[in-house]
């Protein structure tokens, strides 16, 4: 099976010069609905059966499978087709290539991914290979957000094992963060600046608790680190509180973000903010608060001995010439998704850079390459006919 390195660049170019910037990021004005049609034609030309699941009104994700022969193990190849926002790039869809690298948004995160998934496909099917599984095709919706894409596929499909493609820069990642958004709201009593007697004020109740958290944050990063991703973390994201200059603020309003690791929860998270506010309360009868969730995403881990972690690993060492160093992130994937519905997940994608930033690229041959691995994954994973 050969990687057809012609068709995976205009694969690629294709998909880039499609504006799939998730809505969060375009006031509304943009969605997947473009990139999943333009998928159905690609992935159809490919013999695949495509069926698409909207989550959310033009919010499509697609599914590509080709069928194999029965009895075998099916294989699920993952990529993301949303994208952040464009603003600041230059020629942000353009798909230009130069010194082997593509530029665009999208390219690293995570379109190079797709495009290796299908040029993978490409190769299985050109090169006659009749597997006994099926190799599944999954482009989601949403991921940059709240994944709500990804959720509703699960619903409807079930592999035995995943390759998700987020660029690793080809190296084998087991192990990713999760987080947990919460919001703490602090109570206080409006009044005129002049009256003290009468005012309580959020803000400075506020600025007691963030004082605290820091406390927290700094203990946090000391905790005994995860092998793979480190140690868990968190931050004040967003603060807001008070109406006037000459008023008591009523209110005070911080959305914290805490970056879990493997064996963490949101119960957990919840309750450390929950200790301090309890500490608080007893120190001043004044003080009022209160926690709630705002979205939780866990955290991945896969096991080193499953069936899927292997077949990668030896599928990168004979591509790539030598074992893949063995990585964990510190961003959340859908992979945490993927292995929550029971299905082995493992995640190597390609080489590049710009991730969210005014620039990105990414390198070609490391696309290949990572197309070259899911190929030969597949035909030892998915196994040849009885």
């Amino acid at each position: 099976m050969q990687i057809d390195r012609a068709y995976l660049e205009e694969t690629l170019a294709s998909l880039v010069r499609i504006n799939s910037v998730n809505p969060k990021f375009s006031d509304g004005s943009t969605d997947e609905s473009a990139i999943a049609a333009h998928l159905e034609g690609v992935l159809r030309a490919l013999g695949m059966e495509v069926t698409l699941h909207d989550a959310a009104p033009r919010r499509t994700s697609i599914v590509g499978r080709l069928r194999g022969t029965g009895g075998g193990r099916s294989l699920m190849l993952y990529g993301h087709i949303d994208t952040v926002g464009i603003e600041g790039m230059k020629a942000p869809l353009s798909g230009r290539i130069r010194n082997g690298r593509m530029h665009g948004r999208g390219t690293y995160d995570m379109k190079g991914g797709v495009a290796a998934c299908i040029a993978a496909v490409k190769a299985i099917v050109d090169g006659g290979a009749r597997l006994a599984g099926d190799v599944v095709f999954v482009g989601a919706a949403d991921e940059e957000v709240a994944s709500i894409g990804m959720s509703e596929v699960l619903k409807h499909v079930h592999t035995d094992a995943a390759i998700v493609t987020e660029s690793t820069e080809l190296q084998l990642c087991l192990a990713h963060k999760g987080f947990c958004w919460m919001e703490v709201e602090v109570e206080g009593r409006a009044a005129h600046g002049s009256r003290f007697e009468e005012g309580i004020d959020a803000n400075m109740a506020m600025g007691r608790f963030l004082g605290r958290l820091d406390n927290l944050e700094r203990e946090l990063r000391k905790r005994p680190p995860h092998a793979l991703v480190g140690p868990p973390s968190l931050h004040a994201a967003v603060i807001l509180g008070g109406s006037g200059t000459s008023t008591y603020a009523a209110h005070c309003r911080l959305e914290i973000e805490r970056r879990t690791i493997p064996g963490e929860t949101e119960a957990g998270a919840l309750a450390e903010i929950q200790a301090i506010l309890d500490a608080l309360a007893a120190d001043d009868a004044n003080f009022r608060a209160r926690v709630r969730p705002l979205l939780s995403r866990g955290s991945f881990e896969a096991h080193r001995e499953s069936t899927i972690v292997e077949s990668v690993h030896a599928a990168a060492t004979t591509v790539l010439g030598g074992p893949p160093r063995i990585i964990g992130e510190p961003y959340w994937m859908d992979a945490a998704l993927m292995a929550d519905a029971g299905i082995e997940t493992v995640v190597i994608g390609p080489t590049g850079a710009g991730a969210h930033a005014a620039r990105e690229w990414v390198d070609l041959a490391s696309a290949e390459s990572v197309a070259a691995i899911l190929a030969r994954t597949a035909a030892s994973f998915c196994g040849k006919p009885g």
